[in-house]
């Protein structure tokens, strides 16, 4: 009799947790595969000290094979769901098509940048979902500081804005001033200024999701670190010279880093089912309804609190990655394995770590006054990561007694970590497999990078990823300029990021997916991973 098949879409919090639980529980005794478009599981809480340099990229990285014994890994991405068929349709990693069939399936995609209909925000910004996009901002602020010297528009160069005072941006300013600084005070000149951060968001206060007390240990330490906090105050319109502020000021700038929060893989949408601000809704235990087969968990789902009636989970990493386990026993008890379990969950606190000894949390909801915040904080983070821990445990203990090591790579361009995508995981590559943008709210996909300009929708010609065409002007990446080495930085981008003609074009893969990713993302959720 052959073995029940599992397949799990997504290796993030939810995902990795599921396929993990999964193979403990079962044994052998099912099929379990999961699909990710990379090879690793990312510990995303850590990511703003991979773009302060503190921690090396595969510190905050999980080999998914090495970690996931008795689990099969498809590299690829899911490009639609025949939930009547039992299958699910995805591109790989060089262009071609697979289709996996399933008794059982989980749907765990997570999320990608929530976008808003700022003029601007999607040419001249960058999020902060991914590895690439880690990368991308440590290589750009150490390129501006070094830029900054020798050119006219030094203090422009020396502005960072950061939109989003939620979790991931709080952390991103608070690492990032503490980084440039560090540049500054290894400088033999120090002509125009301290570097300057901004912070905005239109909420009352910084963290607005967590407790006030949290909220007012973040607010001080950053204002203290020389961060400038705007609460009530957002972005009304981006362009290549600056950001004009919905309070009236224009800040002159090179750096804008999108952190407003997340909203749910665009692939939820095609699936066909009810949806709640973009989320699959599910029953208490993870399951699709009318659909006992299909699970869903993490950020693709809407799953109710029990806690709280008529409410849904947030989407947070602390959620995600209980979900996992939760749908993972629910799974193997649909295969007679165990019972199943309906999701209830309790506040463990959050932690917020604020670059050096400085953090705020507030474990199981006590909070933390000082170094002793700082402490738990990475303490919390160690016991959490599936792996790699003494070596994220000694990168820390380097840092705090070698200075920070600040030089650009140059490995991740500009046009690679387009704002407006649905695959922040994956940095686009000359020559690479088309793979669809993320559209904004309410506006169709914009031509992107190193893809033939769009032309009027009686075009025949679909515009490729990559190809001996000019890169589209005005996007991320924009108009390439000259006299950068590996690529030839783009005029209209803050930051002038280098950018390289790409290769031959490629053919898109050929469509076999009856339900696609679609080309319009789902309704905005609210949620800082």
């Amino acid at each position: 009799m052959s073995r029940p098949r599992i397949v799990i879409v997504g290796a993030g919090f939810a995902g990795y947790r599921t396929a993990r639980t999964l193979s403990r529980l079962t044994q052998h005794k099912a099929e379990i595969t999961l699909l990710n478009p990379t090879d690793y599981f990312l510990y995303l809480p850590l990511l703003p000290q991979v773009a302060a340099g503190i921690l090396e990229p595969r510190r905050v990285t999980v080999s998914l094979s090495g970690t996931l014994p008795g689990v099969r890994l498809v590299l690829g991405e899911a490009d639609g769901i025949d939930l009547d068929g039992h299958t699910v349709h995805y591109t790989d990693p060089e262009g071609g098509v697979g289709t996996l069939p399933y008794d059982r399936l989980v749907i765990a995609v997570g999320s990608v940048n929530k976008l808003l209909p700022i003029p601007g925000v999607a040419e001249h910004a960058h999020g902060f979902r991914g590895l690439p996009e880690a990368l991308y901002l440590r290589d750009h602020v150490t390129r501006q500081m070094e830029l900054a010297g020798d050119t006219k528009d030094a203090a422009a160069r020396r502005t960072f804005v950061v939109v989003g005072a939620g979790y991931t941006g709080t952390e991103v300013a608070a690492h990032g001033q503490m980084y440039t600084d560090a540049q500054m005070r290894g400088r033999a000149s120090r002509e125009g200024g301290r570097p300057r951060w901004l912070l905005l968001d239109t909420a009352p206060r910084v963290l607005p999701e967590m407790d006030e007390r949290l909220s007012r240990t973040a607010d001080r330490v950053l204002r203290q670190r020389g961060v400038d906090v705007r609460m009530g105050t957002s972005v009304k319109e981006a362009t290549h010279e600056g950001v004009l502020l919905t309070d009236g000021e224009f800040v002159e700038t090179r750096t804008l880093v999108w952190c407003v929060g997340v909203r749910p893989d665009p692939l939820v949408e095609g699936v066909g089912q009810p949806l709640e601000r973009g989320r699959l809704i599910v029953d208490p235990y993870l399951q699709v309804p009318g659909r006992p087969e299909v699970f869903a968990c993490g950020d693709a789902a809407a799953v109710p609190d029990l806690n709280d009636p008529g409410s849904f989970t947030p989407m947070t990493a602390q959620h995600a990655w209980r979900h996992g386990q939760v749908a993972a026993r629910n799974v193997a008890a649909s295969l007679g394995i165990g019972d199943r379990r309906a999701y209830r969950h309790r506040d463990l606190g959050f932690v917020v770590d604020l670059g050096g000894a400085k953090a705020a949390a507030n474990p199981l909801g006590v909070p933390l006054p000082g170094p002793l915040a700082g402490l738990v904080t990475r303490g919390y983070h160690l016991a959490a990561m599936p792996g790699n821990r003494v070596r994220v445990a000694a990168d820390w203990l380097l840092e705090s007694v070698l200075p920070r090591q600040a030089v650009q790579l140059g490995l991740v361009r500009s046009w690679s970590v387009p704002l407006d995508t649905a695959s922040p995981e994956l940095a686009r590559v000359p020559g690479g497999p088309e793979r669809r943008p993320a559209a904004s709210a309410g506006e169709p996909a914009r031509d992107r990078p190193g893809e033939e300009p769009a032309k009027s929708a009686a075009s025949a010609e679909p515009a490729g990823n990559g190809g001996a065409v000019e890169p589209a002007k005005n996007q991320p990446g924009g108009e390439p300029a000259k006299n950068q080495p590996g690529g030839e930085p783009a005029k209209n981008q803050p930051g002038g990021e280098p950018a390289r003609n790409p290769g031959p074009a490629r053919a898109p893969a050929p469509d076999t997916a009856p339900v696609k990713r679609p080309d319009r993302p789902a309704t905005p959720t609210e949620g800082d991973s």
